[in-house]
């Protein structure tokens, strides 16, 4: 069966009587005028599907718990959002878990996550009840117990380890290879369990933890990280009688940003995995363990996508053909940091205009600011609107003030509705952390 992280395009996407692209009932031409650009669009419709995606997927192992990788997408609304379609979230940073939060939600079905957590980031965890800590390494685990211990808390806590597992992703977003900054090794694993059941009273482990990478088109790599997962759950209690029940698999499933991309369905990860669990709790005799699965980008990746106004363009004699828009690598440093490749189309011309290859290059005084090299387009003019598709995630959570760039504004769209959901930052927010020293103004 088909699901949404399969899809190029949001699902309301369609061309309108004016000849507009619209999404979610929206003139994404009327909504550039009303915000300005470049602009964050997300998709409701899509989001919610989506949601629903993963739950009717692993509908058949009672014990899933959806987590939300926040550092997708970290804002309120989607938070709240993503919360009432009943999700939970990891959170790697004292922003993200300060976020939700104030977004209203339950702090017992949040997990932290990360490999250098700070006495502060820690200490605001327990304070606001956060559910689990995922310790990362014997530096945290030290760290943590000393500051559980200095607010009287016991803290529910998951190992994370490195599964040894490579996939077929971009070197920088692997993450459960052998050598990785993540993690455990799991000839270390014994070594942290003697510490918890010996020293660190106030940490009570429940289980453990892995995550194998981002933008995953393989399915093989699920089975094996259960198996590693579940092996080792069954050892520990043998060696140690300790009952884990708890193993978190991490996300990392891809989502299509080009025609050529072919991300597995959710359905078929879904089967793979609960095949897998299943097999494997008869093969080493467990208890079924609860699951925590931390799916981010196919989640939120889809139902995003982002408008720019088209302005100057350049024809390089025998060369390409640059056409520059409002934003680019400030608002999107992926094509930079990842090689990534997107999709666009220009959202006020229709389909059957002629088209002409283009390189689409972003604003900043940086050669390497190419938002899309070599897209055919009708041929785009100032003033034109291009929509980039499959930009919510990780695009506007990377985003910087690069050059004193501002930060777009987002709105979600659904109904014909639209709501800004974050506001567009103003020069004065550029400067509103920036202080002179009273020596300098003595100067003036």
């Amino acid at each position: 069966m088909d699901s949404t992280n399969q899809l190029l395009k949001p699902v309301s996407t369609k061309i309108n009587e004016e000849g507009n692209l619209e999404i979610g009932g929206c003139d994404l031409v009327k909504l550039a005028e009303t915000y300005s650009t470049p602009l964050y669009v997300l998709d409701e419709q899509t989001l919610r599907a989506i949601c629903k995606d993963y739950k009717d997927a692993f509908n058949a192992y009672p014990k899933i718990n959806m987590m939300f990788a926040s550092k997708s997408l970290c804002t309120m609304a989607t938070s709240k959002l993503l919360f009432d379609e009943g999700f939970g979230f990891d959170v790697v940073s004292s922003g993200e878990i300060y976020t939700v939060y104030k977004a209203g939600v339950d702090m017992s079905k949040v997990l932290f996550n990360g490999n250098n957590k700070s006495f502060d980031e820690l200490a605001l965890a327990i304070e606001l009840g956060v559910g689990r800590i995922s310790v990362d390494n014997f530096f945290e685990l030290s760290l943590l117990n000393e500051t559980a211990k200095s607010h009287n808390k016991i803290v529910n806590i998951l190992l994370r380890i490195t599964p040894g597992i490579e996939c077929h992703t971009h070197e920088y977003i692997q993450t459960g290879h052998l050598d990785s900054k993540f993690g455990f090794d799991l000839t270390q694993v014994d070594e942290a369990v003697e510490l918890i059941l010996n020293e660190y009273k106030n940490l009570k482990l429940h289980g453990l933890h892995a995550h194998i990478g981002s933008q995953i088109f393989e399915t093989s790599v699920y089975s094996d990280e259960i198996e590693i997962l579940v092996r080792e759950l069954a050892r520990l209690d043998e060696k140690f009688g300790l009952k884990l029940d708890e193993i978190n698999i991490g996300g990392g499933l891809g989502v299509k940003y080009t025609k050529d991309d072919c991300p597995p369905s959710v359905y078929t990860i879904a089967e793979i995995i609960i095949n897998k669990l299943n097999d494997c709790i008869s093969k080493y005799q467990i208890d079924a363990p609860s699951v925590f699965l931390e799916p981010g980008r196919s989640i939120i990746s889809t139902s995003g996508v982002t408008l720019y106004t088209i302005g100057s363009s350049k024809q390089v004699p025998k060369g390409k053909k640059y056409v520059a828009v409002d934003g680019g690598m400030a608002d999107n440093p992926r094509p930079s940091m990842y090689q990534a490749e997107y999709v666009a189309e220009i959202a006020n011309k229709k389909e059957n205009v002629s088209s002409k290859k283009v390189t689409i290059a972003g604003r900043f005084c940086e050669s390497g600011d190419i938002l899309i090299k070599d897209i055919n387009l009708p041929e785009p003019e100032e003033g034109d609107i291009l929509c980039v598709y499959n930009t919510g995630a990780y695009n506007y959570s990377m985003a910087s003030n690069y050059n004193r760039a501002q930060k777009p504004a987002m709105v979600l769209v659904n109904n014909s509705q639209s709501d800004i959901i974050v506001r567009r930052e103003t020069l004065d927010d550029l400067i509103l952390h920036d202080e002179i020293p009273d020596r300098l103004r003595n100067n003036d």
